[in-house]
């Protein structure tokens, strides 16, 4: 959260991942067919250097809409989304009657199955919800009553699991609420085995399903954060080496404006990949391998095989 003067060098772009397109109400984005986000906060605990929608907190910018109604009735006209994120920002940052308004909007919804908050106050401020049984009753309310709350987490490093970050998740996890944590792979940060593999095996010690280390995306002021995929399979390799098979649950992924790409191996010269999620139903669970390039960051650097939808 540090700034640092090799946030000025140019390189990457504000929205690697072209979610302008997939913008389809005011605040609300729809990638892949039974999921929808509602950007709902621009304000965070703090402001990650890394951030991958760091645009949201610029000047100017209007993706973020406090009122989630135009995003809810979109939502309510497709049946085929069960799954609602509230993220933006962090959720957790609006004062539980806030949220409250904005849970009961979504929660009129019959389709509606998951609701999924994606936040950092576990680590930034744990008090957040260990102080605050009014969150605990409207996460255990909506928990009873058919839609299952996930807390998407974001610990970055062992470090962060403090006592205080650990009673927090005890308490979301008492409410009913699954709790899932994700990370980007980070130079300087977390880029180690040792590192990753701590990580994963005290989340399963909390009761955290270690969900997603993330190929970081190249967002613009993000060099100093940098891993080549090749690299980064490495680490994540070798750190699977020390997990336990419930730690082992965390995949290796890209989010690219195609799809979810899971990186599943290096071997022999290729880097092999599968969609784990795709924007196009064409791409969908198809499985691929690119020629290992050791600078290669993104999948816009790997020649991409015959057969997979790019426009």
């Amino acid at each position: 959260i540090i700034p640092d003067e090799e946030e000025m060098i140019e390189d990457g772009i504000l929205d690697p991942s072209d979610e302008e397109s997939i913008t389809v109400a005011p605040g609300c984005e729809h990638k892949y067919s039974n999921t929808a986000l509602l950007l709902c906060n621009d304000i965070c605990g703090s402001f990650c250097r890394f951030c991958f929608r760091k645009r949201l907190f610029m000047h100017g910018n209007d993706e973020v809409k406090r009122d989630v109604s135009p995003g809810v009735e979109y939502i309510e006209s497709h049946p085929e989304i069960d799954n609602v994120l509230l993220t933006g920002g962090d959720p957790l940052l609006l004062s539980t009657k806030k949220l409250r308004t904005i849970v009961d909007q979504v929660m009129t919804i019959p389709h509606v199955k998951v609701l999924r908050i994606g936040t950092k106050m576990p680590a930034f401020n744990p008090y957040r919800i260990t102080d605050d049984p009014d969150l605990d009753e409207l996460l255990r309310v909506v928990n009873e009553n058919d839609c299952q709350v996930y807390i998407m987490a974001h610990f970055n490093h062992p470090r962060e699991l403090t006592d205080e970050a650990i009673e927090a998740i005890w308490r979301l996890r008492n409410a009913g609420c699954r709790v899932h944590n994700q990370t980007p792979l980070l130079a300087g940060i977390n880029d180690d085995p040792d590192v990753i593999c701590t990580l994963a095996n005290r989340m399963s010690y909390a009761g955290v399903t270690p969900y997603y280390l993330f190929q970081n995306r190249p967002i613009e002021g993000n060099a100093a954060f940098k891993v080549p995929i090749v690299r980064g399979w490495r680490i994540f390799s070798d750190s699977r080496r020390g997990m336990s098979g419930v730690a082992k649950m965390m995949r290796y992924v890209m989010s690219h404006r195609l799809g979810k790409i899971e990186i599943l191996a290096v071997d022999g010269g290729k880097v092999y990949m599968k969609f784990h999620q795709s924007k196009y139903p064409e791409n969908a669970d198809k499985f691929f391998a690119c020629e290992a390039r050791e600078d290669a960051y993104w999948l816009d650097d790997f020649e991409l095989p015959d057969g997979i939808r790019t426009d």
